[in-house]
């Protein structure tokens, strides 16, 4: 009997449609903190004659009492750093976040482990142009293979081809460049 249990807990756990239950109920406070943005895939127009320029990016991701979502970027954007905040506000259903007036019509965790990677996808729109992205968050700067495993199956599964992948370079100036708190 307890055998059937065991095997009827894990379909539940191992069912695709349980996992998106699971990150449904996500504490977003165990998303905190600082992190490498290590890898990207993106639907954006020059993604793909671009990639191979883009160097790794420092995130710091912070909440409110309000549910919003604070998050401060730093880029390596035309020969410098480029610092940048955005505050995103909890949308009606689970941990998704947002704010369209600042083009970001979609901020969600698709995986985690809730101790070093997460998988965030970003839909986004800029210049009148709309696109998604798909981003490995990393707590060290060297992603696990699970953490690469995941990115990779993720990113493939939400239709991205190869060219628009990327690992990004090993450059952590700018990721280091956040100023504290």
């Amino acid at each position: 009997m307890s055998a059937v249990l065991l095997v009827a807990l894990l379909a539940v756990v191992l069912a695709p449609s349980a996992r998106a239950v699971w990150l449904g109920r996500l504490d977003p406070q165990q998303l905190m903190g600082s992190w490498y943005v290590l890898a990207v895939a993106s639907g954006e127009k020059d993604f793909a004659l671009e990639k191979a320029t883009k160097s790794v990016e420092g995130v710091e991701v912070m909440l409110t009492s309000q549910d919003t979502l604070k998050m401060r970027a730093s880029r390596h954007r035309m020969e410098r750093c480029h610092l940048q905040a955005v505050e995103l506000r909890r949308q009606n259903s689970g941990w998704v976040f947002g704010n369209p007036s600042l083009g970001v019509l979609e901020y969600r965790v698709l995986g985690t482990n809730f101790r070093d990677y997460a998988i965030v996808f970003t839909q986004l729109e800029a210049q009148e142009e709309a696109f998604s992205t798909v981003e490995l968050y990393s707590r060290t700067a060297l992603a696990s293979q699970e953490a690469m495993g995941h990115f990779a199956k993720w990113s493939r599964s939400l239709g991205f081809l190869s060219q628009q992948q990327a690992e990004l370079q090993r450059d952590l100036t700018c990721a280091h460049s956040l100023p504290s708190k």
